[in-house]
């Protein structure tokens, strides 16, 4: 069973037996098929209800979520300007919504990716505009620093700025994580609010708001460079030239295009693609951008979409299906637009994009697709804050947090406006957790961790960190992971590996920003990532190679004698 995968697997080429050491598991874990992000919020209409006054808390109805805009007092009181700055890829909308931002006395940048927010800070503090970096995973603080640039799910609903930036923000309809950019919007308070994203969420962004009496701008921005759909499919990767990017939609199909791509003995391809570790990733978008390089052809999930300016001439379908977690289903009008408007970037090498596909049959729905206006937004995603689910918990002491929130979800309250988030996995991993002898809280961080549950070893991490804390109280990071095992993968299969060693890893670096004192081994942790994200981009260098590359040393402020065994070592 897959709760005891890492006590009886046979040891692979990475050695994970020996690298995530199993405890006594419950066999009866639930497998989680996905992740969602950090929760967090204050429902100041609680206040008055505090948990000595039960009488009160019978007469609240917890279960109305209908008008989420007063769950944030701070917000409100603030007469906010929104500055909706919509339009494609490449249009410039971001741009000038981060100028408004840097010559702000104070504000915030909110974007849906760790990389988007990297980018961002790099930028103003570049810009001797001093700006902190947070994340879920992330605390770089800049001295005298009145700028932020954070992940959606980290804003802070309780501060003012004089401008906020919230990116994408048409993810609000996202089934996941929508919720975290409602929360945004209806919670940031800031003199001035720029909002950036697709025409499509306009409408239903203008209707949240009429409660809210805020001042709202609208301004439509065109794409600034051409973006030209061929009338011919690749056909053969004879074809491919420098500057291409072809897309596709597993792991196994990037890696078996990368390989037949090299093969033809004329180019290199970067990767990039979701559970590469952030850093790696940057680091091969670097390596594609770098025209000095031999890398000259990407191969790339839809993660290309978003987050990453890269130099594309062209973007090249291999297919205009994915698999979606349900079901194997034709992209939709927005996601081919989001991905095919990454080709031709304006400033770069090729102020002029092309999109086309592999075959022929494909060139259909990727020509109708540019063509017509992605579906408008219907419904912006709503989760209930942890004060919600606390004071509803009052009123069911005997239940565990798998109950009060299947309950609570089931009877909630909503307007046509908004949908509860696809909250199926997050009440799989309340139902394992509701069997420790841990706090409410406790619990709940638990559960909303960024923990990819599809992976076994991942999965199978978090429940080991969970119940050491329970049981002790503290979870050295030694308990889970012996350092000096990583050694540079050999095989798709180890490399698969090392990137779920490397998700066990910044999970442990998470849980530690939250529960600081009971995770103590954060910088073991995240030097040990740095290694991972290491051994992982030796191998993207060395497979496909019809020549051998040389070897790289590790950087100098990654000391590999005391973390790295000796058999490690030789690879690197």
């Amino acid at each position: 069973m897959a709760a005891f995968l890492l006590r009886h697997r046979q040891v692979s080429t990475l050695g994970v037996s020996d690298i995530l050491k199993a405890d006594k598991l419950d066999p009866c874990r639930p497998h989680i098929e996905s992740r969602l992000g950090a929760l967090a919020g204050v429902c100041n209409l609680l206040r008055e209800y505090s948990t000595s006054n039960e009488k009160n808390a019978h007469k609240f109805d917890f279960l109305d979520l209908t008008c989420p805009h007063a769950w944030y007092p701070v917000a409100r009181r603030k007469n906010r300007k929104i500055f909706l700055h919509v339009g494609p890829t490449n249009s410039g909308k971001t741009y000038h919504a981060l100028k408004q931002l840097e010559s702000s006395p104070s504000g915030v940048y909110c974007g849906p990716l760790r990389l988007l927010a990297w980018e961002v800070a790099k930028r103003l503090n570049k810009a001797n505009v001093p700006c902190d970096l947070i994340t879920g995973q992330e605390r770089e603080e800049v001295n005298g620093a009145k700028h932020k640039a954070v992940t959606v799910e980290m804003a802070d609903v309780t501060s003012n700025y004089s401008c906020a930036v919230v990116d994408e923000i048409q993810m609000l309809g996202c089934m996941t994580r929508g919720f975290s950019f409602t929360r945004a919007l209806l919670g940031i308070s800031a003199d001035e609010l720029h909002l950036c994203g697709d025409p499509a969420a306009v409408p239903l962004i203008q209707e949240i708001l009429k409660p809210t009496g805020d001042d709202i701008h609208v301004q439509y921005y065109e794409r600034l460079s051409p973006l030209v759909p061929s009338q011919k499919p690749l056909g053969s990767f004879k074809n491919i030239q420098t500057g291409d990017c072809i897309v596709t939609f597993s792991r196994r199909e990037i890696y078996k295009l990368k390989g037949q791509i090299e093969r033809g003995g004329k180019h290199l391809c970067s990767v990039v693609y979701g559970s590469l570790p952030p850093e790696t990733r940057t680091r091969q978008a670097t390596m594609f951008n770098d025209a000095s390089s031999e890398f000259d052809v990407l191969v790339a999930s839809d993660a290309v979409g978003m987050g990453l300016n890269l130099n594309i001439s062209r973007i090249i379908f291999s297919t205009m299906k994915k698999f979606d977690g349900v079901e194997m289903r034709d992209l939709t009008i927005s996601e081919v637009k989001q991905i095919a408007g990454r080709a031709g970037r304006y400033g770069s090498d090729f102020p002029v994009g092309e999109v086309t596909c592999l075959h022929a049959d494909d060139l259909p729905l990727l020509h109708s697709s540019l063509k017509l206006p992605s579906p408008i937004l219907e419904c912006a995603g709503l989760f209930p804050t942890f004060d919600l689910i606390f004071m509803y918990s009052r009123l069911h002491p005997k239940k565990g947090l798998y109950r009060i929130m299947e309950h609570f979800l089931e009877n909630a309250k909503l307007s046509e406006n908004y949908f509860i988030a696809n909250c199926e996995e997050m009440l799989k991993v309340a139902a394992v957790v509701d069997v420790l002898p841990i706090s409410l809280h406790d619990k709940y961080l638990f559960v909303i961790s960024p923990v990819d549950m599809r992976d076994e070893i991942s999965s199978q991490g978090l429940m080991q960190f969970a119940q050491n804390y329970a049981q002790k109280g503290i979870v050295r990071l030694k308990e889970i992971f012996t350092p000096g095992t990583l050694k540079v993968p050999k095989t798709e299969s180890a490399l698969k590996e090392l990137e779920s060693i490397h998700k066990v890893l910044d999970l442990y670096v998470w849980l530690s920003f939250r529960l600081e004192d009971s995770f103590p081994d954060r910088e073991l942790a995240a030097s040990q990532k740095a290694i991972c994200g290491l051994l992982i981009e030796e191998f993207l260098e060395r497979f496909g190679w019809q020549k051998q590359p040389k070897m790289r040393k590790l950087p100098s402020r990654v000391n590999s004698g005391s973390l790295l065994s000796k058999e490690t070592r030789q690879y690197v």
